[in-house]
Protein backbone atom coordinates (compact mmCIF):
# COMPACT_ATOMS: atom_id res chain seq x y z
CA UNK A 1 0.00 0.00 0.00
CA UNK A 2 1.74 3.80 -0.78
CA UNK A 3 0.79 6.28 1.80
CA UNK A 4 -0.57 9.12 -0.13
CA UNK A 5 -1.35 12.94 0.98
CA UNK A 6 -4.64 13.87 2.14
CA UNK A 7 -7.13 15.97 0.37
CA UNK A 8 -7.33 19.05 2.80
CA UNK A 9 -5.59 22.17 2.05
CA UNK A 10 -2.65 23.48 4.28
CA UNK A 11 -4.31 25.97 6.82
CA UNK A 12 -7.86 25.22 5.46
CA UNK A 13 -10.70 24.52 7.67
CA UNK A 14 -11.51 20.92 9.01
CA UNK A 15 -13.01 18.43 6.45
CA UNK A 16 -16.41 17.79 8.25
CA UNK A 17 -17.68 14.77 5.13
CA UNK A 18 -15.60 13.27 2.41
CA UNK A 19 -17.45 11.05 -0.37
CA UNK A 20 -15.36 8.21 -1.33
CA UNK A 21 -16.65 6.83 -4.85
CA UNK A 22 -15.15 3.67 -6.29
CA UNK A 23 -15.05 3.79 -10.35
CA UNK A 24 -14.77 0.77 -12.41
CA UNK A 25 -15.80 1.09 -16.55
CA UNK A 26 -18.28 4.40 -15.70
CA UNK A 27 -16.96 6.63 -18.58
CA UNK A 28 -20.88 7.38 -19.16
CA UNK A 29 -21.64 7.87 -15.54
CA UNK A 30 -18.78 10.27 -14.01
CA UNK A 31 -19.64 13.31 -15.30
CA UNK A 32 -23.46 13.18 -14.20
CA UNK A 33 -22.49 11.54 -11.16
CA UNK A 34 -20.93 14.53 -10.22
CA UNK A 35 -23.10 16.71 -11.49
CA UNK A 36 -25.42 15.01 -8.94
CA UNK A 37 -23.36 15.16 -6.20
CA UNK A 38 -22.69 18.91 -6.06
CA UNK A 39 -26.69 19.51 -6.58
CA UNK A 40 -26.90 17.06 -3.84
CA UNK A 41 -24.40 18.43 -1.31
CA UNK A 42 -25.71 21.76 -1.87
CA UNK A 43 -27.89 21.25 1.12
CA UNK A 44 -25.10 20.35 3.57
CA UNK A 45 -23.58 23.02 5.75
CA UNK A 46 -20.50 21.60 6.40
CA UNK A 47 -17.00 21.12 4.63
CA UNK A 48 -16.99 18.41 2.28
CA UNK A 49 -14.78 16.86 -0.57
CA UNK A 50 -14.91 14.22 -2.81
CA UNK A 51 -12.67 11.30 -3.27
CA UNK A 52 -12.55 9.39 -7.05
CA UNK A 53 -10.99 5.78 -7.08
CA UNK A 54 -10.59 4.54 -10.52
CA UNK A 55 -9.99 0.89 -10.39
CA UNK A 56 -7.90 -0.08 -12.93
CA UNK A 57 -11.08 1.09 -15.61
CA UNK A 58 -10.29 -0.24 -18.95
CA UNK A 59 -11.92 2.61 -21.07
CA UNK A 60 -11.70 6.64 -20.31
CA UNK A 61 -13.30 6.90 -16.85
CA UNK A 62 -10.10 8.18 -15.69
CA UNK A 63 -10.08 10.46 -18.20
CA UNK A 64 -13.64 12.03 -17.40
CA UNK A 65 -13.56 12.38 -13.94
CA UNK A 66 -10.23 14.49 -14.39
CA UNK A 67 -11.97 16.46 -16.72
CA UNK A 68 -15.17 16.68 -14.51
CA UNK A 69 -13.30 17.41 -11.23
CA UNK A 70 -11.75 20.96 -13.05
CA UNK A 71 -14.65 22.99 -11.65
CA UNK A 72 -14.48 25.74 -8.94
CA UNK A 73 -17.08 24.36 -6.80
CA UNK A 74 -15.93 21.58 -5.94
CA UNK A 75 -13.03 19.87 -3.77
CA UNK A 76 -12.00 16.57 -5.35
CA UNK A 77 -8.88 13.99 -5.63
CA UNK A 78 -8.45 11.14 -7.64
CA UNK A 79 -7.05 8.09 -6.68
CA UNK A 80 -6.24 5.78 -9.47
CA UNK A 81 -5.42 2.20 -8.77
CA UNK A 82 -2.55 0.32 -10.82
CA UNK A 83 -4.79 -2.33 -11.93
CA UNK A 84 -8.15 -3.50 -10.93
CA UNK A 85 -8.38 -4.82 -7.50
CA UNK A 86 -12.09 -5.30 -7.12
CA UNK A 87 -14.91 -2.73 -4.92
CA UNK A 88 -13.48 -3.67 -1.87
CA UNK A 89 -9.93 -2.60 -2.45
CA UNK A 90 -11.32 0.54 -4.25
CA UNK A 91 -13.44 0.96 -1.32
CA UNK A 92 -10.26 0.97 1.21
CA UNK A 93 -8.03 3.24 -0.82
CA UNK A 94 -10.94 6.10 -0.67
CA UNK A 95 -11.17 5.44 2.91
CA UNK A 96 -7.58 5.89 3.49
CA UNK A 97 -7.53 9.17 1.54
CA UNK A 98 -10.22 10.84 3.25
CA UNK A 99 -9.84 13.01 5.79
CA UNK A 100 -13.06 13.63 7.11
CA UNK A 101 -14.97 13.34 10.41
CA UNK A 102 -17.60 11.79 9.01
CA UNK A 103 -17.11 9.37 5.15
CA UNK A 104 -19.35 8.43 3.03
CA UNK A 105 -19.76 5.57 0.04
CA UNK A 106 -21.63 5.08 -2.79
CA UNK A 107 -21.66 3.95 -5.97
CA UNK A 108 -20.42 5.50 -9.54
CA UNK A 109 -23.56 3.92 -11.33
CA UNK A 110 -25.61 6.44 -10.62
CA UNK A 111 -28.03 4.53 -8.72
CA UNK A 112 -27.49 5.40 -5.40
CA UNK A 113 -28.88 9.43 -4.63
CA UNK A 114 -26.36 12.11 -3.06
CA UNK A 115 -29.18 14.40 -2.20
CA UNK A 116 -29.55 11.43 0.73
CA UNK A 117 -26.37 12.16 2.16
CA UNK A 118 -26.92 15.54 3.84
CA UNK A 119 -30.13 14.09 5.30
CA UNK A 120 -27.98 10.90 6.51
CA UNK A 121 -25.43 13.10 8.05
CA UNK A 122 -28.10 14.57 10.12
CA UNK A 123 -29.67 11.22 11.17
CA UNK A 124 -26.15 9.58 12.19
CA UNK A 125 -25.70 12.82 14.45
CA UNK A 126 -29.71 12.67 16.02
CA UNK A 127 -29.08 9.29 16.75
CA UNK A 128 -25.36 8.99 18.06
CA UNK A 129 -24.60 6.38 15.36
CA UNK A 130 -21.27 5.35 14.47
CA UNK A 131 -22.44 3.72 10.68
CA UNK A 132 -25.61 4.81 9.27
CA UNK A 133 -26.81 2.46 6.17
CA UNK A 134 -28.39 3.24 3.34
CA UNK A 135 -32.31 0.88 2.61
CA UNK A 136 -33.10 0.72 -0.84
CA UNK A 137 -37.03 -0.15 -0.18
CA UNK A 138 -37.71 0.78 -3.37
CA UNK A 139 -34.91 -0.95 -5.38
CA UNK A 140 -35.08 -0.24 -9.27
CA UNK A 141 -33.43 -3.99 -10.07
CA UNK A 142 -34.24 -7.17 -11.40
CA UNK A 143 -36.62 -9.30 -9.09
CA UNK A 144 -35.31 -12.65 -9.38
CA UNK A 145 -31.35 -11.53 -10.33
CA UNK A 146 -30.66 -9.12 -7.78
CA UNK A 147 -33.99 -8.66 -5.50
CA UNK A 148 -34.85 -12.41 -4.44
CA UNK A 149 -31.20 -13.56 -4.33
CA UNK A 150 -30.36 -10.16 -2.32
CA UNK A 151 -33.57 -10.59 -0.03
CA UNK A 152 -32.21 -14.06 1.38
CA UNK A 153 -28.43 -12.97 1.61
CA UNK A 154 -30.05 -10.11 3.98
CA UNK A 155 -31.64 -12.52 6.09
CA UNK A 156 -28.83 -15.09 5.80
CA UNK A 157 -26.45 -12.14 7.11
CA UNK A 158 -28.42 -10.99 9.92
CA UNK A 159 -29.59 -13.83 11.65
CA UNK A 160 -25.46 -15.19 11.44
CA UNK A 161 -23.92 -11.98 12.72
CA UNK A 162 -26.76 -10.96 14.61
CA UNK A 163 -26.78 -7.29 12.79
CA UNK A 164 -29.71 -6.53 12.01
CA UNK A 165 -30.17 -4.53 8.50
CA UNK A 166 -32.72 -4.53 5.59
CA UNK A 167 -29.93 -4.12 3.16
CA UNK A 168 -26.34 -5.22 3.70
CA UNK A 169 -25.72 -4.62 -0.50
CA UNK A 170 -26.43 -0.68 -0.50
CA UNK A 171 -23.42 0.89 -1.27
CA UNK A 172 -24.56 4.13 0.21
CA UNK A 173 -23.36 4.41 4.00
CA UNK A 174 -22.06 6.98 5.99
CA UNK A 175 -19.63 6.02 9.17
CA UNK A 176 -17.74 8.16 11.31
CA UNK A 177 -14.10 8.49 10.31
CA UNK A 178 -12.66 7.74 13.49
CA UNK A 179 -14.56 3.91 13.33
CA UNK A 180 -14.37 2.80 10.00
CA UNK A 181 -10.64 3.81 9.55
CA UNK A 182 -10.22 1.05 12.62
CA UNK A 183 -11.67 -1.56 10.17
CA UNK A 184 -9.44 -3.29 6.96
CA UNK A 185 -11.62 -4.34 4.00
CA UNK A 186 -10.05 -7.41 2.21
CA UNK A 187 -10.99 -9.73 -0.64
CA UNK A 188 -14.30 -9.05 -1.40
CA UNK A 189 -15.89 -7.93 2.30
CA UNK A 190 -17.81 -4.53 1.26
CA UNK A 191 -21.27 -6.53 1.49
CA UNK A 192 -20.17 -7.28 5.22
CA UNK A 193 -18.82 -3.25 6.46
CA UNK A 194 -21.93 -3.53 9.32
CA UNK A 195 -20.47 -6.51 10.51
CA UNK A 196 -16.96 -5.60 10.70
CA UNK A 197 -17.67 -2.55 12.02
CA UNK A 198 -20.09 -4.72 14.52
CA UNK A 199 -16.35 -6.18 15.65
CA UNK A 200 -15.83 -2.75 16.64
CA UNK A 201 -18.49 -0.84 18.19
CA UNK A 202 -22.24 -2.41 19.55
CA UNK A 203 -24.38 -3.18 17.32
CA UNK A 204 -26.60 -0.76 19.04
CA UNK A 205 -24.40 2.23 17.38
CA UNK A 206 -24.68 0.92 13.78
CA UNK A 207 -28.34 1.66 12.21
CA UNK A 208 -30.22 2.30 8.77
CA UNK A 209 -32.34 4.93 7.06
CA UNK A 210 -34.46 4.40 3.78
CA UNK A 211 -32.75 6.04 0.82
CA UNK A 212 -33.56 6.55 -2.89
CA UNK A 213 -32.84 4.07 -5.39
CA UNK A 214 -32.59 4.50 -9.02
CA UNK A 215 -32.28 2.17 -11.96
CA UNK A 216 -28.78 2.07 -13.89
CA UNK A 217 -28.50 4.42 -16.57
CA UNK A 218 -25.74 3.71 -18.35
CA UNK A 219 -23.01 0.57 -18.66
CA UNK A 220 -24.18 -2.74 -17.49
CA UNK A 221 -24.20 -4.27 -13.92
CA UNK A 222 -20.74 -6.14 -12.77
CA UNK A 223 -22.51 -8.29 -10.52
CA UNK A 224 -24.49 -11.25 -12.11
CA UNK A 225 -26.35 -14.42 -10.14
CA UNK A 226 -22.35 -16.18 -9.41
CA UNK A 227 -22.31 -13.42 -6.44
CA UNK A 228 -24.73 -15.54 -4.46
CA UNK A 229 -22.66 -18.40 -3.91
CA UNK A 230 -19.58 -16.16 -3.52
CA UNK A 231 -21.72 -14.41 -0.54
CA UNK A 232 -22.30 -17.78 1.27
CA UNK A 233 -18.31 -18.40 1.12
CA UNK A 234 -17.62 -14.49 2.28
CA UNK A 235 -20.19 -15.04 4.69
CA UNK A 236 -18.10 -18.14 6.38
CA UNK A 237 -15.16 -16.09 6.45
CA UNK A 238 -16.98 -13.30 8.35
CA UNK A 239 -18.70 -15.97 10.68
CA UNK A 240 -14.97 -16.67 11.32
CA UNK A 241 -13.56 -13.65 11.67
CA UNK A 242 -15.98 -12.15 13.88
CA UNK A 243 -15.96 -14.91 16.77
CA UNK A 244 -12.16 -16.60 16.07
CA UNK A 245 -10.15 -13.61 14.51
CA UNK A 246 -8.23 -13.13 17.80
CA UNK A 247 -8.17 -16.81 18.75
CA UNK A 248 -8.74 -19.29 15.86
CA UNK A 249 -6.74 -22.09 17.60
CA UNK A 250 -10.41 -22.22 19.39
CA UNK A 251 -12.21 -22.94 16.69
CA UNK A 252 -9.89 -25.49 15.35
CA UNK A 253 -8.74 -26.79 18.65
CA UNK A 254 -13.01 -27.48 19.28
CA UNK A 255 -12.97 -29.40 15.93
CA UNK A 256 -10.23 -31.47 16.65
CA UNK A 257 -11.18 -32.02 20.65
CA UNK A 258 -14.79 -32.89 19.10
CA UNK A 259 -13.58 -35.21 16.08
CA UNK A 260 -10.51 -36.91 18.97
CA UNK A 261 -13.51 -37.84 21.53
CA UNK A 262 -15.38 -39.79 18.37
CA UNK A 263 -12.01 -41.58 17.89
CA UNK A 264 -11.05 -42.09 21.11
CA UNK A 265 -14.67 -43.61 21.72
CA UNK A 266 -14.68 -45.85 18.68
CA UNK A 267 -11.08 -47.16 19.75
CA UNK A 268 -12.17 -48.06 22.72
CA UNK A 269 -14.88 -49.71 22.15
CA UNK A 270 -12.58 -51.74 19.22
CA UNK A 271 -10.52 -52.61 21.87
CA UNK A 272 -13.12 -54.26 24.09
CA UNK A 273 -13.89 -56.27 21.57
CA UNK A 274 -10.51 -57.32 20.46
CA UNK A 275 -8.91 -58.08 24.52
CA UNK A 276 -11.91 -58.92 26.17
CA UNK A 277 -14.27 -60.63 24.03
CA UNK A 278 -11.53 -62.02 21.37
CA UNK A 279 -12.88 -60.56 18.76
CA UNK A 280 -11.13 -60.48 15.18
CA UNK A 281 -11.44 -56.19 14.30
CA UNK A 282 -8.14 -56.33 11.97
CA UNK A 283 -10.72 -56.20 8.78
CA UNK A 284 -13.01 -53.87 10.34
CA UNK A 285 -14.08 -50.88 8.14
CA UNK A 286 -14.99 -48.71 12.41
CA UNK A 287 -11.01 -49.42 12.60
CA UNK A 288 -10.32 -47.32 9.73
CA UNK A 289 -12.86 -44.57 10.66
CA UNK A 290 -11.19 -44.31 14.21
CA UNK A 291 -7.81 -44.06 13.29
CA UNK A 292 -8.61 -41.45 10.30
CA UNK A 293 -10.57 -39.20 13.09
CA UNK A 294 -7.87 -39.48 15.58
CA UNK A 295 -5.35 -38.22 12.82
CA UNK A 296 -7.58 -35.59 11.72
CA UNK A 297 -7.73 -34.51 15.00
CA UNK A 298 -4.47 -33.93 15.48
CA UNK A 299 -3.83 -32.41 12.28
CA UNK A 300 -6.86 -29.64 13.36
CA UNK A 301 -5.38 -29.44 17.01
CA UNK A 302 -1.76 -28.55 14.99
CA UNK A 303 -3.45 -26.02 12.79
CA UNK A 304 -5.16 -24.30 15.91
CA UNK A 305 -1.74 -23.84 17.41
CA UNK A 306 -0.13 -22.65 13.30
CA UNK A 307 -3.01 -20.36 13.10
CA UNK A 308 -2.59 -18.80 16.77
CA UNK A 309 1.13 -17.90 15.52
CA UNK A 310 -0.09 -16.67 12.14
CA UNK A 311 -2.85 -14.45 13.89
CA UNK A 312 -0.25 -12.63 16.46
CA UNK A 313 2.04 -12.01 13.53
CA UNK A 314 -1.18 -10.63 12.37
CA UNK A 315 -1.92 -8.66 14.97
CA UNK A 316 1.95 -7.27 15.41
CA UNK A 317 1.65 -5.95 11.74
CA UNK A 318 -1.38 -4.15 10.68
CA UNK A 319 0.43 -2.42 7.69
CA UNK A 320 -0.53 -5.25 5.34
CA UNK A 321 -2.67 -3.09 2.50
CA UNK A 322 -4.74 -4.74 -0.37
CA UNK A 323 -4.06 -2.52 -3.06
CA UNK A 324 -1.15 -0.60 -5.07
CA UNK A 325 -1.69 3.29 -5.86
CA UNK A 326 -0.04 4.51 -9.24
CA UNK A 327 -1.00 8.00 -8.89
CA UNK A 328 -3.35 10.78 -7.47
CA UNK A 329 -4.53 13.40 -8.94
CA UNK A 330 -5.97 16.87 -8.05
CA UNK A 331 -7.83 20.01 -9.27
CA UNK A 332 -4.69 22.07 -9.57
CA UNK A 333 -3.57 19.08 -11.88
Amino acid sequence: MVDVTAIARPGAEPVDLSLVVPLFNEEESVGPLIDRIVVGMAAYAGRWNLVLVDDGSTDATILRARTAIARPDIEAVIVELQRNFGQTAAMQAGIDQADGRLIATLDGDLQNDPADIPRMAAELEARDLDLLVGWRKNRKDGLFLRKVPSWCANKLIGRITGVKLHDYGCSLKLYRSAVIKQVKLLGEMHRFIPAWVAAVVPSSRIGEMAVNHSARAYGTSKYGISRTFRVILDLLSVLFFMRYRARPGHFFGSLGLGIGAISMLILTFLAVQKFIFGQDIGTRPLLIIGVMLFLSSVQLITTGILSEMIARTYFQNKETGSYTVRQVFRQAD
